[in-house]
């Protein structure tokens, strides 16, 4: 199972939020600091060198303060008073201020480099860790969520939940800058202390407040940003169907609900923002209010000087910029927390238990199939139900049933994507589940119907960045009877489809694909009706180069008479069973079977 935002597999990451709604009833800075301690430990020299740049600015701006006070004292006051201010001094002040203002400067450089680094990182590393928790859930996890809220996780709820991690460093150097002006305050005179302790704790109950009023209506900003993704996601998905049953008017309108509803909920989480900013930038200048009124008596009594008030002044001038970007966050953690829940909802689901030592290597040679009494079901619809057939390896068997029968649930039970409810697939006597993924994939290839091609070459398309060379690209497309036409286009094998291969025809598409399958050179192919577009008599050629050119075991999903009648077998699937296995000739005696095959040969 993978724990919170990191997995187990990786190194220097923290456990997971309580998942199941009990991390709603912790405290949003709480869930806060376990944010920031996840990233503190994914990249800990980086945050680590951003915060001590913090510190050192924070040092640097309380000496000014005090270079400041020194000045006005010993400089400004006796030159306004006439008494003449001797050259050193001036130098002194000079240096002094230009000192500390440059170790300012490198402080806040330091701070501003490695804290986006820090940032950026723990971005790439959380990114990449949906990423990998994707590609290992379960087909039924991804057919049973939107692509736009998958985006939406991927990328916007990544940037939120790091965005608490951009004032991180200016917040501990504040908290420093803090604790540093209380100790000058004391030393200067404790009244003037007395403004501080009566004044930042009230930073504290406005973030308690703020924070409890927040959280909610940033969770359902969080949610509206995914249905925005979700229905734009959908609708330039199906472009097609949009256009030619003019949709647009609809699609638009439903897209406009969704942006008002983010919208307004924007605007809730905008007013709450609008009441806290002005009350935290109020909070030095209140200060400073403050500071004037008890520093004017304490001077009128001769217990602080005028470069001490000014120096104290000076310093709560100073901390107005930092006192805000505490306040911004402040204001971006709860945001950042609810976009850590939506992460972590996924990264908490268990993924397929992985076979690790317990695998064995598949045989050499072509490999058998078998089902031993396979169920499966989604929710209560069951699809298969008992399902029992054996493939010779080197054997060519058809698939025969009608529509919505299970046939492709055949095929991803044999490529292990989706695991049955019941009984056992295997692939060369060994169970699928048994079986190295990596190993599994490479012995047994999947070609469909449905094609998707990348926008990239087709030679990508086939290879798709695995180690095969170019003559491997070309032999696979010859054996899908893409070379001559692939051949023929522009750039020949580096021409550019378009998105999804729509610069190809149907027939194009499918054997591109086929030869993506084939590259590999597997040892069980399943061709899911995957050459319905072709031509009956390139379809024959196909099929031919695949019993006789490769050592293979081939399944097909038949609609074509000519292409049933090339299979060694037939496996006949009527209402989620096998009705019956035999030849073509052998099972023409089905009523069931004969009228089904009739059909397909009268749709020809």
């Amino acid at each position: 199972m993978a724990h919170g935002v990191t997995t187990a597999a990786v190194p220097g990451t923290d456990g997971p939020t309580a998942p199941n709604g009990s991390a709603a009833n912790d405290h949003v800075f709480r869930r806060g600091l376990r944010l920031i301690r996840r990233s503190l430990r994914a990249t800990p020299v980086t945050h680590t060198v951003a915060i001590s740049g913090a510190i050192i600015f924070a040092i640097a701006a309380v000496a000014l303060t005090r270079v400041l006070g020194w000045a006005t004292d010993e400089v400004i006051d006796p030159g306004l008073d006439g008494d003449g201010v001797a050259g050193s001094q001036v130098t002194k002040a000079v240096i002094g201020v230009m000192a500390v203002g440059l170790l300012r400067g490198a402080g806040a450089l330091v701070r501003r480099y490695f804290l986006a680094m820090a940032e950026y990182t723990t971005q790439r590393l959380w990114r990449r860790q949906m990423f990998d928790q994707y590609l290992e859930l379960p087909l039924s996890f991804h057919q049973g969520r939107p692509t736009g809220e998958l985006l939406a996780h991927i990328d916007n709820d990544i940037l939120i939940a790091t965005s608490v991690l951009k004032p991180l460093a200016f917040a501990v150097g504040t908290v420093a800058l803090l604790v540093a002006s209380l100790v000058s305050l004391v030393l200067i005179h404790p009244f003037l202390a007395l403004v501080a302790v009566v004044l930042f704790p009230l930073l504290a109950v406005m973030n308690q407040i703020y924070t409890a009023r927040v959280e909610e209506p940033s969770a359902r900003v969080q949610q509206a940003v995914g249905d925005v993704s979700n229905i734009a996601h959908e609708s330039f998905d199906g472009v097609l169907v949009v256009k030619t049953l003019g949709r647009q008017d609809a699609e638009v309108a439903k897209l406009n609900d969704a942006a008002d509803r983010l919208r307004h909920e924007r605007v809730v989480v905008g007013r709450m923002r609008a009441n806290f900013e002005p009350a935290i930038d109020s909070l030095p200048n209140l200060g400073i209010i403050g500071l004037l009124a008890i520093g004017a008596y304490l001077i009128d009594r001769g217990s602080i000087t005028i470069g001490d008030l000014v120096g104290a002044m000076a310093l709560f001038s100073i901390l107005a910029l930092p006192v805000r970007i505490v306040g911004f966050f402040l204001e971006e953690m709860p945001k950042s927390v609810v976009a850590l829940d939506r992460l972590d909802r996924v990264l908490d689901l268990e993924r397929p238990p992985d076979t690790g030592a317990h695998a064995q290597p598949l045989p050499p040679g072509p490999l058998g199939v078998s089902f031993r009494d396979v169920a499966l079901r989604y929710d209560d619809h069951v699809v298969l139900d008992g399902v029992s057939f054996d493939v010779a390896p080197g054997e060519s068997v058809a698939i025969v049933g009608s529509t919505g029968v299970g046939k492709s649930s055949i095929a991803r039970l044999l490529a292990d994507l989706v695991p049955p409810a019941s009984g056992q697939v295997a692939v060369g006597d060994l169970p699928v589940a048994d079986i190295l993924a990596a190993d599994l994939r490479q012995a047994v290839a999947l070609a469909f119907q449905e094609t998707f091609l990348f926008a990239n070459s087709v030679a990508d398309n086939i290879s798709l960045a695995r180690d095969v060379d170019r003559a491997e690209v070309i032999e696979a497309a010859e054996l899908a009877g893409a070379h001559k036409f692939i051949s023929e286009l522009p750039e020949g094998y580096d021409t550019v489809v378009g998105e999804r291969g729509v610069t190809l025809s149907g027939g194009q598409r499918q054997r591109v694909a086929l030869a993506r399958a084939l590259v590999g050179r597997p040892r069980v192919v399943f061709l899911d009706d995957a050459t319905s577009a072709v031509d009956p008599v390139i379809e024959a050629e196909i099929l031919d180069n695949l019993r006789h050119r490769l050592s293979l075991t081939l399944l097909v999903v038949a609609h074509r008479l000519s292409t049933i009648k090339l299979a060694d077998r037939v496996v006949f699937i009527s209402e989620g069973r096998v009705a019956a296995t035999g030849t073509h000739r052998e099972l023409l005696a089905l009523p069931a079977y004969e009228a089904l095959v009739r059909a397909y040969e009268d749709d020809r």
